[in-house]
């Protein structure tokens, strides 16, 4: 097991893209190791020199297609995973242009805010949940 200061430290962003119906979208992970397979929110690690809102521009056009034009920070949280430390900010994806789609071969899924809990989500995703059910409750 590394020791806390041996372990890498990750600065990402994430965007929360809700449709007209109410739905967020999750995508899949691809990458080789013990996350695969499960969903997370699209994002990715902050460029160096880049602004938070920059990063999360440039990942999702990257990873889903989309362009954003406009979002609202929704939350910060940290995670520590047995290799590596995670700093996530968190956006509300409120405007953007082109239909979400996997560029990289990665799945995509809508679900409703209530039926998250039923993903197989990203540890560090989790947090999210319950600020999302809580600003979308009626």
């Amino acid at each position: 097991m590394p020791r806390q200061a041996d372990l890498r430290r990750l600065k990402v962003v994430a965007g929360i893209l809700r449709d007209i119906d109410g739905r967020v979208l999750v995508t899949e992970r691809i990458e080789d190791g013990p996350f695969q397979g499960l969903w997370e929110f699209p994002g990715g690690k902050i460029g160096a020199g880049e602004e938070l809102e920059e990063a999360l521009a440039r990942e999702l056009s990257e990873e889903i297609g989309v362009q954003m034009l406009a979002s609202d920070h929704l939350m910060s949280l940290r995670h520590e995973y047995p290799d590596r430390h995670v700093e996530i900010d968190f956006f509300l994806v409120t405007q953007w242009q082109n239909e979400a789609r996997g560029l990289e071969g990665q799945g995509l899924k809508w679900v409703t805010v209530d039926a998250l809990a039923g993903v197989d989500l990203l540890p560090a995703d989790l947090p999210v949940i319950g600020k999302l059910q809580s600003l979308y409750r009626f």
